[in-house]
């Protein structure tokens, strides 16, 4: 398929309002889809069909393929003349507000995910994917290369963020490839990598954290990253998300044997788990 042509063709250029970027490489996809691990029993659900680069060896490695796509027009044209396999359900949807719970159902079991996603919706998506861990089995999602990394940060760097804290208490995230501006039309300013999250089977590390009020702890995390360049004593303190005072987090940071002039940076997921217990009580 010659992408350029059959969007001026058809008149579907790729809108720029929808963060569309067009994986062009059948190779590459075909490599996307073998690294993913599809088993033909599966039923996959694709975040962002585009022109169906993905679409096709898909529905070559899987039972059934759910793909959602916002573009009515590129619906169109794929169910018209994009010659899409029998087991291909389309359904013009925004991704953002796609009901996961009713897609777990449609589809049998836990979710499996593949998305090339808009780089500008992919942090909304990611904790949307967290939100609903519980039905997650994985999600393989193409994303900005610096999202990428920020998912698999270290503590004390300046990638490590709040998406690396509580994905750390609920998956296992791992780099599968790394691609190139020239595999996407038009072409994005920035690398690309292939990521993939697993939420289940409960990752080792995951399974052995404390339990803890998975609210607070995100009001937590998300207060201490607001402010990183503060330390997490004063983003907490004066964060609209919490009520705790100076002191009562000062007391707590030492009960739990962590500094009081501590960035947020410098915690570990266990570390923020501890606070969030220590808080709670």
């Amino acid at each position: 398929m010659n992408i350029k042509k059959t969007l001026h063709n058809r008149k579907l250029a790729p809108k720029k309002k929808l963060g569309q970027n067009f994986l062009v490489h059948r190779e590459t996809a075909a490599r996307i889809v073998q690294l993913a691990d599809i088993n033909e029993n599966d039923t996959i659900v694709e975040l962002g069909v585009g022109l169906g680069s993905l679409t096709a060896p898909l529905a070559e490695q899987a039972d059934k393929v759910i793909g959602l796509e916002i573009d009515r027009g590129i619906i169109k044209w794929l169910q018209d003349e994009g010659g899409l396999a029998d087991n291909v359900t389309l359904i013009h949807q925004d991704l953002l507000k796609a009901d996961f719970k009713k897609l777990a159902r449609d589809s049998g079991g836990r979710l499996k995910i593949i998305a090339n996603l808009p780089y500008s919706i992919s942090n909304p998506l990611l904790f949307k994917l967290i939100e609903n861990r519980n039905i997650m089995e994985w999600a393989v999602l193409m994303l900005q290369k610096e999202v990428g990394l920020r998912l698999r940060a270290k503590s004390g760097t300046k990638e490590y963020g709040v998406l690396t804290v509580l994905l750390g208490c609920c998956a296992d995230v791992k780099t599968l490839m790394h691609l190139g501006p020239g595999q996407f039309h038009p072409r994005p300013k920035v690398d690309s990598v292939v990521t993939r999250i697993r939420f289940h089977p409960l990752p080792e590390k995951a399974a052995k954290l404390p339990p803890y009020d998975e609210k607070l702890l995100r009001k937590i995390v998300n207060a201490g990253f607001q402010k990183r360049r503060k330390t997490l004593v004063n983003g907490l303190a004066t964060s609209p998300l919490l009520s705790f005072s100076k002191n009562q987090i000062i007391a707590v940071l030492k009960k739990t044997g962590l500094a009081p002039d501590i960035r947020p940076e410098r915690l570990t997921t266990e570390d923020f788990i501890a606070l969030s217990r220590e808080l709670n009580g």
